[in-house]
């Protein structure tokens, strides 16, 4: 997850500076958040795993999630993957490739976060988990409300939506 949150800053580093109403103010915000986020996760997994490698992890197909043994390094094309960042945008669509790229990248974190209510036990990754999921709906709807704003209107912006409220 703390890949997932590091493309996240990336991706809204792109638009600190825009002109276009509100999306300079929401990508700090989304920077400031996942930021956050970031920090509490690494506390908790000094916290929790002490002897975890320092070096990004995923768990093993088939692995025991409850036992670092289970944890193998994740590869730079499963870092790229969770970062989501795709392709650079340019000047000209830095603001519609950050709005479209950050409804996918907040759909993932919905999945995850999911995911996590399917399988931990852990209070503190589930209320978490609950506050990615209110989170990222709230910003998913402002991000297809600035999209719809400057005429963009796609099915694939309600491609999450089922994960709104399960």
């Amino acid at each position: 997850m703390v890949q997932h949150h590091t493309g996240a800053l990336r991706m809204s580093e792109f638009v600190f500076d825009s002109r276009s109403p509100g999306v300079g103010a929401l990508a700090k915000a989304i920077w400031a958040d996942q930021a956050q986020e970031i920090k509490a996760m690494g506390q908790w997994r000094k916290a929790w795993y002490p002897d975890a490698p320092v070096y990004p992890v995923a768990l093993k197909p088939g692995g025991d999630p409850d036992s670092l043994t289970g944890l193998q390094r994740m590869s730079t094309a499963q870092i790229e993957a969770m970062q989501m960042l795709g392709a650079a945008p340019t000047r000209a669509n830095r603001v519609t490739w950050f709005l479209e790229g950050m409804i996918q990248h907040h759909g993932g974190a919905l999945l995850m976060a999911h995911d996590a209510l399917a399988q931990s036990t852990n209070t503190t990754v589930r209320r978490l988990a609950r506050q990615i999921i209110v989170a990222q709906r709230r910003e998913i709807l402002e991000l297809r409300r600035m999209l719809r704003h400057d005429g963009f209107q796609k099915p694939e912006y309600e491609r999450y939506d089922s994960l709104f409220n399960r």
